[in-house]
């Protein structure tokens, strides 16, 4: 079983139709390649947030935030990732304006490219699921289950690889980590 995938722009991805949209997921084989879970249940966030155990460039992140109790919408959700003092690279939501931005801004390239993309998410009642494939130099992200797919290239340093999360409003979260392995 040689993972021919890891170190590739992109994941082979699983395809089906669901109420006439295309939803894209990343194939099943991948969680073969899954160790280490590390996993938090309802927890709150309100500003900045690091959880122990969930960092890494070679991740499978799963999580689910949802507004707090009685805190109505909140204004922004975002995860930070191949992050350090100086870097990060952030994908974050902001469900007033069904948005979802991944910004390259602070990743440390001085490549001339376009440091941000967006993605229309339509966010109802501000519940988002998101699953971040990290592989050393890139994350894709599969929205929704894979109603939405966005990817990027991330030129940082390998030795970066904090995880955090911030809110702008109360936002309760479930995440779990795995670490990935590639074989052969």
């Amino acid at each position: 079983h040689h993972c021919r995938w890891f170190g590739q722009m992109s994941l082979p991805r699983e395809l089906s139709v669901r109420n006439g949209r295309l939803y894209q997921r990343p194939i099943r084989e991948l969680e073969q390649f899954r160790s280490n879970p590390v996993s938090y249940q309802d927890i709150t966030v309100d500003g900045n947030l690091t959880l122990p155990g969930v960092e890494g460039r070679m991740v499978d992140l799963e999580l689910t935030v949802r507004p707090a109790h009685n805190s109505g919408l909140y204004q922004k959700f975002a995860v930070r990732f191949a992050q350090d003092e100086r870097y990060k690279t952030a994908l974050s939501s902001r469900p007033h304006e069904s948005t979802l931005k991944i910004d390259r801004k602070f990743s440390g390239s001085r490549r001339a490219y376009i440091h941000q993309r967006r993605s229309l998410v339509p966010q109802t009642d501000g519940t988002l699921k998101l699953r971040i494939i990290l592989d050393r130099f890139s994350a894709e992200v599969f929205v929704n289950d894979g109603e939405q797919v966005m990817t990027a290239t991330i030129s940082t340093d390998l030795a970066a690889k904090g995880i955090s999360f911030f809110s702008d409003g109360q936002v309760l979260m479930d995440v779990t980590k795995y670490d990935l392995f590639a074989e052969g």
